[in-house]
């Protein structure tokens, strides 16, 4: 049976741009959003050009994130003007979008997938047609084939007094932990090399649901964060944890972590966001992160090929000279392979803003400069070490031939998460495809990146 047979070519569906802002937990969201729609028939563009409706979806954790979301609203709607705005500022921040662009179609908060696709139907209706219902299992991706994120948990239960994402996206809200591995098996087996697992509160997952137990490969699989880890090291495939906080109960993986026939990275993503024991107390960070060195240690002592990645506020109300050079000291101490550093910015509603002793600008610019110039040093050093050492490292992107045919490629190691750390460029990409894992040998160095070749 033709398509003709059924009234309406796939080439008469809408097509719906898809921007998509902030972090990757909105990535995600974006992801669940072009499924359902592509599922639906819509066709899909990555911007406002040639679609007959542009969704934008939001961040609103900053006031410069704000004003780009803004700002990317306002382009969608004279380039196109048919817009739905849904994420972040769809939230608690609806009336300054109304407010800034009254004739948007809709507004929806985060992870509102359903009222998004509803509105979507809604300002531009589909035609059924069942030749252009076609989604793959693991649904659509933002991401290269080779990697995507896993979401495992929406909101937050902790009050940290420079946040206001439990205000935007609420309180710790854990998936079910057979399907979180039901997803991860589906990427697998569509080719994904790399899961990437983010949430608000990693190490946190399942509290919220008392660790509820569910059936998976005839057992039965407590929601902890340990067992999270210890399943999806199974699936033969690059496990990286990102956003996890350094409660008790995470030096438990750190066995699995070394464990060459886990798939678990050697690699955290630990927001630390400063040491001095009187600020982190007026960030009201959890997880005693104080008493982090020791632990460190302790961490590397299990599995020496550890790699952490932080972000750290300079800067924040009340820090004083003191505070930043107790921060210093612990970077030396601690020797994080990978960090960045922010100025501390006031965020509307946030209860940071009502400490007293804010940071002149200036100063904060001098500490950021400091903190920076350090860790470079650091990461130099780490990355010279490094020279002679053979790495499994994946393929990213090959380059185009230069003018004597040859090809290179850009490459991540264990120790890189993508669009965040450094990369590895391999001078010779004959015979490699993207999504590939090889060996490479390091054969130099700089502050920031590695130059090898595959052997």
């Amino acid at each position: 049976m033709t398509r003709e047979a059924y009234g309406t070519d796939m080439k008469d569906s809408p097509t719906i741009g898809m921007i998509s802002l902030g972090c990757p937990k909105a990535l995600v969201d974006s992801e669940r959003i072009i499924t359902k729609l592509r599922s639906d028939g819509y066709h899909l563009t990555d911007g406002s050009e040639g679609a007959d409706l542009v969704i934008v979806n939001t961040c609103g954790f900053l006031d410069s994130a704000k004003a780009e979301s803004l700002n990317t609203i306002g382009q969608a709607m004279n380039e196109n003007g048919r817009v739905v705005v849904t994420g972040c500022m769809g939230g608690k921040q609806e009336e300054e979008v109304l407010e800034a662009y009254p004739n948007i179609l809709a507004i929806t908060g985060a992870h509102q997938y359903e009222q998004v696709v509803e509105a979507v139907h809604e300002h531009q209706p589909i035609t059924h047609n069942p030749f252009a219902h076609i989604v793959p299992p693991e649904g659509l991706r933002l991401t290269p084939r080779h990697y995507a994120y896993l979401k495992i948990s929406e909101g937050c239960n902790n009050r940290c007094s420079f946040c206001i994402i439990p205000s935007l996206r609420g309180d710790l809200v854990s998936r079910p932990l057979h399907r979180i591995l039901h997803e991860a098996e589906q990427l697998a087996a569509a080719g994904v090399k790399e899961l990437l697992v983010i949430s608000q509160d990693t190490s946190a997952y399942g509290v919220d649901i008392k660790y509820a137990e569910s059936p998976w490969k005839g057992q039965r699989v407590p929601a902890k964060f340990y067992h999270l880890c210890e399943e999806l090291g199974k699936l033969g495939i690059w496990v990286r944890l990102h956003y996890v906080y350094p409660y008790p109960h995470v030096d438990h993986v750190m066995p699995l972590m070394a464990d060459p026939d886990s798939g678990l990275l050697p690699y955290l993503d630990i927001p630390f966001q400063h040491a001095s024991p009187k600020v982190l107390k007026a960030m009201r960070r959890p997880g005693k992160q104080e008493k982090t060195l020791e632990r460190i240690r302790k961490w590397r002592d299990i599995c020496p090929d550890l790699t952490l990645r932080s972000t750290f506020i300079v800067g924040f109300p009340g820090e004083t000279e003191e505070d930043f050079e107790f921060l210093l000291e612990w970077l030396k101490e601690a020797q994080i392979d990978r960090a960045g550093a922010f100025q501390y910015e006031p965020v509307t509603g946030a209860k940071s803003n009502e400490i007293e002793g804010h940071v002149p600008d200036e100063i904060k610019e001098i500490r950021w400069q400091r903190f920076m110039e350090l860790q470079d040093d650091i990461m130099k050093a780490k990355n010279l070490a490094k020279i002679g050492q053979k790495m499994e490292c994946i393929i990213d992107e090959i380059g185009e031939p230069d003018e004597n045919g040859h090809v290179g490629a850009d490459a991540r190691s264990k120790a890189d998460a993508p669009e965040i750390d450094a990369s590895v460029f391999l001078r010779d990409a004959e015979n490699l495809n993207q999504g590939d894992i090889v060996t490479v040998e390091i054969e130099d160095a700089d502050d920031c990146d590695l130059f090898g070749v595959a052997v």
